[in-house]
């Protein structure tokens, strides 16, 4: 039941590759580049999206003979100082992508599709931003949408997304949910499966915090100490997270259906109450729908 990758050098080499032992659904890579370096991106039987973390980037995307090429995509030093860029690669396209700044940190995902799509880009005023929880609660939280509800007709199965905990020591993924299944419940609500990839940040840098996971409500499961550059892979179960007091905690989060466009969560029934008291967590279930 899920995995933790702890922080390494990958050297441009996918974090999680394609068919993954855990996660089969999910790709994730992150590039390095300097200034004038190249990338060159395919991955066949999935589409994906190339989100610049920090620094500016150009991007060629191309199918054939034909090739389209989004200019000076990324606006942000890191992904603590403003809103993602990305460019979406369709299933069956491959992608160079140039660094025209001094630096690039460029993180690449991706998910099983069967159908090949349009390129396009999203730019910093595109993002879907959602902000709810409270201090009170320790579940204030911010999520930048990248690939979501706002251009559900572009895209496949691939959800990707920036989640940040606003301030510090705050819990996020709670109340606990899973996406295991694709069935419809007893009350007649739904559950789908979708498999999850995050890589975490942690500002100041040397921050930490845990990520739990657990497959039944009345059990227990592992705890993973995570710190920049962690990376989960989730299958199954319920997975909070929380970060240390003091420290802000940011995740770069990929979200692969099998089968459904829509991801819809199921709450752990001892927790599930508190989808009542937090503040704004209907809307930001409803972002991803």
């Amino acid at each position: 039941m899920g995995k933790h990758i702890p922080p390494y050098d990958n050297k441009n080499e996918p974090i999680v590759g394609i068919n993954d032992e855990v996660t089969p659904l999910c790709y994730f890579n992150q590039v390095c580049l300097t200034q004038g370096g190249t990338f060159n991106h395919e991955v066949e039987g999935y589409e994906s999206v190339i989100v610049l973390a920090g620094g500016t980037c150009s991007v060629s995307v191309t199918n054939g003979d034909d090739t389209q090429v989004f200019d000076n995509i990324g606006k942000r030093a890191s992904v603590w100082d403003g809103n993602p860029e990305a460019v979406y690669v369709p299933l069956g396209y491959t992608a160079q992508i140039e660094c025209v700044s001094e630096n690039a940190d460029i993180m690449i995902a991706g998910g099983k599709f069967e159908a090949s799509l349009e390129p396009f880009c999203v730019r910093e005023e595109n993002v879907d931003i959602v902000q709810y929880g409270s201090d009170d609660t320790k579940t204030h939280r911010k999520i930048k949408h990248v690939l979501g509800q706002s251009n559900s007709d572009k895209r496949g199965r691939l959800l990707v997304s920036e989640l940040f905990t606003v301030g510090a020591g705050g819990w996020s993924g709670f109340p606990p949910h899973k996406h295991d299944e694709d069935r419809v419940k007893e009350d007649g609500s739904r559950e789908t499966l979708y498999e999850e990839v995050y890589q975490f940040r942690f500002n100041p840098d040397f921050g930490f915090g845990a990520q739990f996971l657990y497959e039944h409500e009345d059990d227990h499961g592992p705890v993973y100490h995570v710190k920049t550059g962690s990376v989960i892979a989730i299958d199954k179960g319920y997975h909070p997270s929380v970060a240390a007091p003091g420290y802000e905690m940011y995740y770069f989060t990929i979200i692969v259906g099998k089968t459904d466009k829509s991801l819809v969560q199921h709450f752990d029934p001892h927790h599930e109450y508190q989808v009542n008291t937090i503040p704004g967590i209907k809307d930001m279930i409803a972002k991803f729908k």
